[in-house]
């Protein structure tokens, strides 16, 4: 083991002993990169639904797992997936969620094929990110975690 690889685990064991944040580290970088990601399906159809919900779920958790991208939270809505990530710096959030998006339309357009005649893609080209240093964690968990509670409360009041 080289001496670059002993100081970032020297800084990460003291970060993870003295702060309230536990951080990862690779060969060469400490970090704690926590992001808050919504994206749409196309047009806002209400499409994850009926069992596309469910392997949506596996899906992201197997794909996430492979580009070592750790899925803290999930919620997954009728028209829209709200997840709460850890990424690495130098993967990068983009790309992160690029290849979520990317392998699960893929996937689940071959396994629900009227997901191809509903609409030209399953996903918007866009999506919402934000960190999510600024706000305690459990806030933001429990915030990912009340949105089918929330939106069922908004469709009964019209």
């Amino acid at each position: 083991m080289n001496v670059q690889k002993y100081i970032v685990l020297d800084i990460k064991v003291w970060y993870n002993t003295n702060m309230n944040t536990t951080y990862k580290s690779n060969n060469n970088i400490v970090y704690s990169c926590k992001y808050h990601v919504v994206w749409c399906s196309k047009y806002r159809r209400k499409v994850l639904t009926n069992g596309v919900d469910v392997r949506l779920r596996e899906l992201l958790q197997e794909y996430a797992a492979n580009l070592s991208v750790d899925i803290l939270e999930m919620e997954i809505m009728p028209d829209h997936v709200h997840l709460l990530i850890e990424a690495d710096p130098q993967f990068g959030i983009h790309k992160a969620v690029k290849s979520l998006k990317g392998y699960t339309s893929k996937i689940l357009r071959q396994e629900f094929p009227y997901l191809r005649t509903k609409m030209p893609t399953l996903w918007t080209n866009s999506y919402f990110v934000s960190t999510v240093g600024g706000a305690p964690l459990e806030a933001i968990k429990q915030y990912i975690e009340n949105q089918k509670t929330s939106q069922r409360q908004k469709d009964k009041l019209g």
